[in-house]
């Protein structure tokens, strides 16, 4: 990249810029949507030891676009994609793009919303940015200096076999963002000539890696977002990578590996005895912590099923048509997953999904030309293994020849200890962030197949203790409450609502609540969802419907609180 001249570019940019200025108050989205007035609002000393590349510019006037996402209500609107780069002094063949979509002057709010990405993205392009626009701010994405905004961090995780690539494995944890967050917020104030002395909000919104995201930079750098709207967060990356080959394990120690159709079976069976048990029979799991000890798992041997052939997609394969009876291998397998990895003394390493949730984990492969069912290792696990700790340059494990329990308990140690400080994301002191006003709303699906409940409410658990430590269960929770909530989501599985539950709600305007919070102090008491159930409670409280399912209530239960609490035994140290 060619870097830009301090004396002369910045003498060249306070010209432009003054001329910005005038535009800026002008309600027409076509004269700020120009290469020279994006080029005169840039930021250019924000991020120390960055250099903006001014001939990257690009600017695009777009009309008429319409966005929907589970994130925000579907929208119509006009904007203007601005796209740049920059590259880190001293690092070669460095080039970070990032892109902000700006909304009208009219439309303006004086606000800035970064988003995230998910699985091995750092963004999740035009699906997460538009809701900046929506909410009246400036949108963020960033590519994370790796190549471009369709790669993503596993295409450039090893320099060469053997050789990681650490930086951008510290762009992936939480430096792009950082970098992404701090220029945005800059550039929003120059481009709409803000004045020093009005404040210009900063938002965060993400789903699973991007809830990761989110909390990088609030664990970090706690005045960078006055709110953030995550759900499902991928933290705790050693247990949460390695768990996914979990199912794996159980099904090759067994010999045993179910067909799809068995499993469905056995998940709406469980669906099916676990509904009423919030007090109203809705198709939807509410309190998925009172499902096992109603469950008669035993009772479900000899149940028929029979599902139709299908073609199979861009995420699941080709399956036949299949009938049979569940048999007592698939209960047994079933009832070790749910009870979650031991290590060979007995030890819990960690936990599982809530009963309800599909069994991903556990899907197997079919093999037409034997009409039988075999391992399928999750590519989830396998390629945070292969590429990560063995550092092979692959996209997963051949196989799990002689990997036991114990090996991946081992595999999460040596994560933790070779990546923890950058991608466990678990610091649970949120001292500073709570004192600079920083606000929370943090949901999970209660029947998440691809990120354990429960590693929610270990998080927010760490936070209560660490944060308000030496303070009573009844103070520390109330505390929490004025700045961070967490909200679990009936029937609603990894950052969407459920197939299998379709009446189930889902937290789609969590950002605008974020909003009114930190904005106008309009404090989300329950969470908003969409579906049957449109109000949410926060956690601890649990959801029950009283009169025979005729009213609805948020109530406090210890043997709730005890279920998604778990004894991480066979660490020394603790895990956040």
């Amino acid at each position: 990249m060619r870097p830009v001249s301090t004396s002369r570019g910045s003498a060249a940019a306070a010209v432009l810029l003054s001329a910005a200025k005038a535009v800026s108050a002008t309600a027409s989205l076509s004269d700020i949507c120009s290469s020279d007035y994006a080029v005169a609002a840039l930021p250019l000393d924000a991020v120390q030891g960055v250099t903006i590349d001014t001939t990257s510019v690009t600017t695009q006037l777009v009309t008429n676009f319409t966005a929907s996402s589970n994130f925000y209500p579907t929208s119509t609107f006009d904007y203007c994609n601005l796209t740049f780069a920059y590259s880190h002094n001293g690092l070669d063949n460095d080039i970070v793009h990032v892109q902000y979509w700006l909304p009208a002057p009219g439309q303006f709010q004086n606000r800035y919303v970064s988003t995230g990405g998910a699985g091995w993205a750092i963004n999740s392009g035009s699906q997460s940015i538009p809701t900046g626009v929506i909410v009246g701010g400036v949108g963020g994405l960033t590519d994370g200096g790796f190549g471009s905004f369709d790669n993503q961090f596993s295409d450039v995780a090893l320099v060469e076999n053997g050789t990681v690539n650490w930086q951008a494995t510290y762009m992936f944890g939480y430096q792009a963002h950082h970098e992404l967050a701090t220029i945005g917020k800059q550039l929003t104030r120059n481009i709409y000539n803000v004045s020093d002395s009005s404040k210009v909000y900063s938002y965060y919104q993400g789903c699973s890696e991007g809830g990761r995201e989110g909390w990088s930079q609030v664990q970090r750098y706690p005045d960078q977002f006055d709110g953030i709207a995550v759900g499902a967060p991928a933290f705790r990356w050693a247990q949460q990578q390695v768990i996914h080959l979990f199912g794996n394990v159980i099904e090759q120690t067994q010999g045993y590996f179910p067909s799809s159709c068995e499993l469905e079976k056995i998940m709406n069976l469980t669906i099916e005895s676990c509904d009423p048990l919030d007090g109203k029979t809705d198709g939807i799991v509410s309190r998925s912590d009172l499902c096992l000890d109603n469950l008669d798992l035993n009772g479900m041997v000899g149940t028929p099923y029979s599902c139709a052939a299908a073609a199979g997609g861009m995420q699941s394969s080709a399956t036949p048509a299949q009938e049979g009876n569940i048999t007592a291998e698939a209960i047994t397998l079933v009832r070790a997953y749910w009870a979650g990895l031991h290590d060979s003394d007995g030890n819990l390493v960690y936990y599982t999904y809530q009963p309800g949730s599909s069994f991903d984990d556990l899907d197997a492969a079919y093999n037409a030309t034997s009409d039988t069912w075999g391992l399928s290792v999750s590519g989830l696990g396998g390629i945070w293994v292969s590429q990560f700790l063995k550092k092979l340059k692959a996209d997963n494990l051949p196989n799990l020849n002689n990997v036991t329990y114990d090996t991946l308990k081992e595999w999460m140690v040596e994560t933790m200890n070779l990546y923890g400080d950058i991608m466990q994301t678990t610091y649970p002191d949120l001292t500073d962030f709570k004192a600079a006003g920083g606000k929370v709303i943090h949901f999970h699906g209660e029947q998440d197949f691809s990120i354990p409940t429960a590693s929610s409410v270990r998080y927010w658990e760490s936070v209560r203790q660490i944060t308000f430590a030496g303070q009573s269960l009844k103070q520390s929770t109330a505390a929490m409450d004025d700045f961070y909530r967490l909200y679990l989501v009936p029937g609603a599985g990894h950052c969407a609502a459920n197939s299998y539950q379709p009446n189930g709600p889902w937290p789609q305007t969590s950002l605008q609540t974020v909003i009114d919070w930190v904005e106008n102090g309009v404090v989300p008491d329950t969470l908003a969802g969409t579906g049957d159930i449109d109000t949410l409670c926060r956690w601890p409280l649990r959801p029950l419907w009283v009169n025979d399912g005729a009213n609805f209530t948020c109530v406090e239960s210890k043997s709730s609180v005890e279920s998604f609490t778990y004894d991480l035994s066979a660490f020394r140290l603790p895990v956040y």
